[in-house]
């Protein structure tokens, strides 16, 4: 078999092919001075006395889809988890556990698409590792991401919320969740819907600098989604968040997808939007922040933080009723991201 055209077990020995595909592929799409000498860490220095890490891994089926592919989400959803909690993105480890027999061309569109991604966020993948495990053992291509960020600003957490608070979504609810399911199903829509993957990263430092003292804790809605989001958030801080679902923007498109698929919007995974709970005195500036930045366009006031009932969310109905959100004990979808 051509280990040009495709990935081999040799690949993930540890030997010259190992040492090739990361000189050939990783190194050369993510060249930069501190991952250039190949050592087994990256070692930098840096200034800020605050610094915030996370990691995540990528399992996304299938690894290409509308609007992005696993290795485009392997580096925005990393940034995004920095970018959440107030902190700039700065440098990114990258691990890769691939399938015997995942056709090289595959890979290195992946490997580009992550490159072209952090070149475009500002931030530089600086350390990495390869696996490879056998036919069938996988499924074509895993990915572990980690993340290093620097904090000069508030520190955001859930624990900040307060009664009288305001909860802010960036944009539409459920873009990725659906994108990912039709494209997996075949399912041909009249208005295709594509995933929001994207880089958080500009769009909340534009939020802290419009209300640096007013915003609580913001989140994205990956996994388990809006609903998920703000059981955590209610949950932490003690408090009840009420949202209207008349306030909520969800796309037609994905509107009516949920309806023939029976998905709930509020549980559907986003890969570029955030959840951002603020002052109501800041709350306008927070808003028009969003709405003036390219992410943002779509940003609503969606609900309220209030005392009680502790640690619930409801949703007021257009009709006027009330129900409770409860977060759910599974997912709606599998192999999300």
């Amino acid at each position: 078999m051509d280990r040009n055209k495709t990935v081999l077990l040799a690949h993930g020995s540890g030997g010259s092919y190992s040492r090739r595909l990361t000189e050939e592929v990783f190194a050369k799409a993510f060249d930069n001075p501190l991952l250039a000498p190949l050592n087994d860490q990256a070692v930098f220095t840096l200034p800020a006395k605050k610094l915030a890490f996370t990691t995540d891994s990528y399992v996304v089926k299938p690894i290409f889809f509308p609007g992005g592919d696993i290795g485009k989400l392997s580096v925005c959803g990393t940034i995004n988890d920095l970018a959440v909690g107030g902190a700039e993105p700065v440098y990114l480890s990258a691990s890769f556990i691939i399938e015997e027999g995942l056709g090289m061309d595959e890979l290195k569109r992946v490997v580009a698409s992550m490159a072209a991604t952090a070149r475009a966020a500002g931030v530089s993948i600086v350390t990495g590792d390869t696996k490879v495990v056998e036919r069938g053992k996988g499924d074509k291509l895993f990915i572990n991401t980690a993340g290093i960020g620097v904090i000069n600003g508030p520190e955001l957490t859930p624990a900040n919320i307060r009664p009288g608070d305001v909860v802010i979504v960036s944009g539409t609810m459920g873009d990725h969740g659906i994108a990912i399911m039709t494209h997996r199903e075949g399912i041909m829509m009249d208005v295709p819907v594509e995933s929001d993957c994207a880089a958080l990263h500009t769009l909340t430092m534009k939020i802290i600098a419009a209300a640096p003292s007013g915003v609580r804790a913001m989140r994205d809605p990956t996994r388990g989604g809006l609903a998920t989001v703000l059981n955590e958030f209610a949950a932490s801080c003690g408090c009840c968040i009420t949202i209207k679902e008349q306030d909520l923007p969800v796309k037609e498109a994905v509107r009516g997808a949920c309806e023939l698929l029976g998905f709930d919007p509020l549980y559907l995974a986003n890969e570029g939007k955030l959840v951002a709970v603020v002052s109501s005195e800041d709350a306008g500036k927070a808003l028009a922040a969003m709405k003036a930045h390219p992410l943002g366009v779509d940003a609503a006031i969606i609900g309220t933080v209030a005392d009680g009932p502790k640690g619930k969310v409801l949703l007021e109905t257009s009709i006027g009723n009330r129900r409770i959100i409860d977060m759910l004990s599974g997912e709606q979808l599998p192999r999300i991201c």
